[in-house]
């Protein structure tokens, strides 16, 4: 369950105060959106994911949890994804920052990873409100990874629209970005969602 804090926000008003209480917020049609506690089992596939990326070479100068990123859509919206791997180029962007936002006008990030939680509304969140944002922010690999359907499903940006891959069981992960990073130990669903 989700819970709108404040509405009639623009981005800057959301960078420059953050509503009373814990939690992570998004900012998404103007509101502030207090997104429910990640789930023990969604933390632990992030986190075995940045492990499986760190093995591929990916320092942590890259990784990035709990990192905010403004996306355009009808409105400015500012996403928290579960995992990102960042560009050389967003890494120095963010080197000055006093915030951990990758603005617009910054590069995008290079994969971003976003667990599926339970409910009507986070499913519709991820596979559809961030899949468009993602794309028009020209991120080159959304993943979605989805524990409740035993699938993960990798969207690659091509000519500006991403092409979709599903993968579920013993089906290996296979991207333009693993295969970038020459991903030899190929991870398959099963053992991402097994494991972590």
């Amino acid at each position: 369950m989700v819970t709108s804090v404040i509405k009639g926000k623009t981005l800057e008003e959301y960078l420059a105060v953050q509503p009373d209480g814990e939690g992570i917020y998004e900012l998404e049609h103007g509101e502030w959106i207090l997104m429910p506690p990640e789930s023990n089992r969604n933390q632990q596939i992030a986190m075995f994911l940045a492990l499986y990326f760190a093995q591929l070479g990916i320092t942590a100068r890259y990784l990035r949890m709990n990192t905010e990123i403004a996306v355009a859509g009808a409105q400015v919206a500012v996403r928290v994804p579960d995992l990102m791997v960042l560009s050389e180029e967003a890494v120095l962007a963010l080197e000055d920052a006093t915030r951990a936002t990758i603005m617009l006008h910054m590069p995008a990030p290079e994969l971003v990873v976003e667990v599926v939680s339970p409910g009507k509304e986070g499913i519709n969140r991820d596979y559809r409100q961030k899949r468009s944002q993602y794309q028009a922010r020209a991120i080159a690999e959304y993943w979605i990874v989805d524990p409740l359907a035993d699938k993960v499903t990798i969207l690659s940006l091509n000519e500006w629209l991403y092409d979709e891959a599903v993968f579920s069981g013993s089906d290996a992960l296979s991207s333009p970005w693993l295969q970038r990073h020459k991903a030899d130990n190929l991870l398959t669903v099963a053992e991402l969602l097994q494991k972590a």
